[in-house]
């Protein structure tokens, strides 16, 4: 398939964040965009912004003519999309080009110098950091959240170096030809698709496998590669951490030489973890370790990544896409890092009934953690019920008794009623949409 001889490029599910990140990189390159998504969100306004034609009925009539001839029209579709999806159906029906997007990823970047980024955890911020410092010499970037220093997913540059994440979920990386990689992180995750942790972890092999020049990797994880760590033995080792005005300050020994006094904004050793793996990739790249430096240091965060949408003195609300055990974990050593002496309040939406059934007792350790606890329906997204499984049964497994259901109407009530100072809201649900009222009703009482 010559993508340049593509005229028209339909999104089924376009909304999506990775999704997105796509046709952005189309519409800049001059593509004719359009697409179905289920919901009106400020991703779908942004791509209307810039001339994408988007509805949000599953209807084929909804399908812009122009976007009706097989010749000129490529079909990308999420797997998040059901089998029963009409336009899905109608495209494959007429034989017209239909592409997951980890295959167009696989097929935009095939031709490029490729930056890839796995893990269980983490890869939307390292990719993010080290989009940033790969922007000096102009890769492209495809990232799954909103990086704050270009309020986008597409960091566009040109078509020789690209930055992407490599995604498990349903093998999409397997897609990718990664010349530098790096695995953050290889916890179960997405059992729903690998039904055990040993062929998620099988998966990660097959992928470190594809990698053709350098494999970066955490310490401890069972791949063979370069390693980073934080104050251990490894190739890329960070260390003489402390915190300055709420600012991380370390140093970094790489394979051969050392870099003294970095500074990074993002709370949380999690991210001190991110920022070492994209310096490391950037580093084997042959970026300069002053020129990293600088670009971790003005490197702003990714929006619902530990983001703060209040901060006074009497009062904190931190939105965090957090969904996943170690995840949840990560953000609540993060924030006692930072308020040590505060009572912390989390309010959790889980996300999927498969798993939620799959890591129960390990999200009731992780929540159990907080000061005081408030939990939200599950989040069903692309899954249907599972009969047991909901938030109820999630509550009566934590050991706090500070602890208690909420909805969605009454949650800015249940907040205001709490003493803790500060606020961690956490999911990868619609949580991210309810934020933006929860904050505007919480301000009222600043």
């Amino acid at each position: 398939m010559n993508l340049k001889k593509i005229h028209n490029v339909y999104f089924v599910g376009i909304g999506g964040i990775g999704m997105s990140a796509i046709a952005r990189y189309f519409a800049a390159n001059g593509k004719n965009v359009a697409g179905y998504d289920k919901t009106p969100s400020q991703i779908t306004k942004d791509l209307e912004g810039l001339g994408v034609e988007i509805h949000f009925e599953d209807a084929v009539k909804n399908i812009p003519i122009s976007f009706l001839n097989t010749e000129k029209t490529l079909v990308i579709y999420t797997p998040a999309v059901p089998k029963t999806h009409n336009e899905f159906n109608y495209f494959v029906d007429n034989k017209f080009t239909v592409l997951k997007r980890a295959e167009i990823l696989g097929k935009i970047t095939e031709t490029t110098f490729c930056l890839a980024v796995a893990g269980t955890h983490g890869k939307t911020t390292t990719s993010s950091i080290l989009g940033h410092i790969m922007a000096g010499v102009k890769a492209t970037s495809f990232l799954g959240g909103i990086a704050e220093n270009y309020n986008s997913n597409l960091i566009l540059g040109e078509d020789k170096i690209s930055v992407v994440e490599a995604d498990e979920f349903d093998r999409s990386f397997l897609q990718l030809s990664p010349n530098i990689a790096c695995v953050t992180s290889m916890d179960a995750d997405h059992l729903d698709i690998y039904k055990n942790p040993e062929a998620l972890t099988a998966s990660f092999i097959e992928f470190s496998n594809k990698v053709s020049d350098t494999l970066i990797v955490a310490k401890g994880l069972p791949l063979e590669g370069l390693t980073y760590s934080i104050n251990e033995d490894s190739d890329y080792k960070a260390s003489n951490l402390k915190i300055e005005n709420g600012t991380y300050i370390f140093d970094v020994k790489t394979p051969s030489s050392e870099i003294k006094n970095i500074t990074f904004h993002l709370p949380g050793q999690h991210n001190i973890m991110n920022a070492l793996a994209a310096l490391a990739m950037a580093d084997v790249y042959g970026i300069s370790l002053e020129n990293i430096k600088q670009s971790l240091a003005d490197f702003k965060g990714v929006k619902r990544r530990f983001a703060y949408k209040i901060k006074t003195d009497s009062f904190v609300l931190i939105d965090d896409y957090a969904h996943h055990p170690t995840e949840i974990n990560a953000v609540e050593n993060a924030v006692r890092e930072m308020y040590p002496d505060e009572k912390i309040l989390v309010v959790f939406q889980p996300h999927l009934f498969s798993r939620t059934k799959d890591f129960i007792d390990d999200f009731a350790a992780a929540l159990t953690k907080f000061d005081e606890i408030i939990l939200l329906d599950i989040y069903p997204a692309r899954e249907i019920p599972i009969a047991g499984v909901d938030s109820n049964w999630v509550l009566s497994k934590i050991e706090n008794k500070q602890k208690k259901m909420s909805q969605k109407n009454n949650l800015v009530k249940d907040i205001k009623n709490s003493e803790a100072k500060v606020v961690v809201m956490l999911g990868a649900g619609d949580i991210g949409v309810m934020i933006n009222e929860v904050t505007k009703e919480l301000l009222k009482e600043l």
